[in-house]
């Protein structure tokens, strides 16, 4: 019975050993924030949760001074608050530049009154950086653009602001309601316009 136990003992130290082993050499995933706005939420979610690298993505609100938002409010405006996307990203997988790419490709940066059809200050085009190596990266990248247009650019690069998270039926509504989704996407004029000006241009990553 010593000796059985005294097998076990080591075989189960062996297992032991090589889980850890094992643990030890899975790269722990990482994760960092970014956001960006870009006109309707519905929209900007989609070509991001497209990406690999990309973890999840959240709709919300983003620049106001109010401690709480809702649709309801921001939608009318003057609460200060952008429709904003958050993409919760491994930057292992896809750089911060990467995003910022994908992230031009899906705006119109020559629009200083909101996106396509969507008109207001909550609907204006922007990047929020939350470090200073984020704001270097957003303002080369956007210098960079600006070489690709005659006109100026008008997306803003603001500082984060507390993010809040919009209701449940505004999360994932183009796979929630994809026929709605198509319906209004096409009406507000956003692939058209989209093709008119990347057509012939591609973002610039550094």
């Amino acid at each position: 019975m010593i000796i059985f136990k005294k097998i076990m003992a080591l075989t189960l130290g062996v297992f032991l050993m090589s889980t850890n082993a094992s643990t030890a050499n899975k790269s722990p995933e990482r994760r960092q924030d970014a956001i960006f706005a870009g006109g309707c939420f519905w929209c900007l979610q989609p070509p991001f949760d497209a990406l690999s690298g990309v973890l999840k993505t959240s709709v919300g609100y983003i620049g106001g001074e109010k401690s709480q938002a809702t649709y309801d409010a921001v939608s009318q405006g003057g609460t200060g608050h952008y429709e904003a996307l958050r993409v919760t990203y491994d930057p292992t997988r896809i750089s911060y530049d990467g995003l910022l790419a994908v992230f031009w490709e899906n705006i119109d940066p020559l629009d200083d009154s909101g996106q396509f059809c969507d008109k207001g200050e909550q609907y204006k085009s922007a990047i929020f950086y939350g470090s200073e190596t984020e704001k270097s990266v957003a303002t080369k990248s956007l210098q960079k653009i600006s070489g690709l247009f005659k006109e100026d650019i008008k997306t803003l690069i603001l500082p984060k602001t507390p993010f809040f998270k919009a209701e449940d039926y505004h999360q994932n509504y183009y796979k929630k309601n994809p026929i709605r989704y198509k319906f209004y996407r096409y009406n507000c004029g956003r692939d058209q316009r989209l093709k008119k000006l990347w057509g012939d241009r591609k973002p610039i990553q550094n």
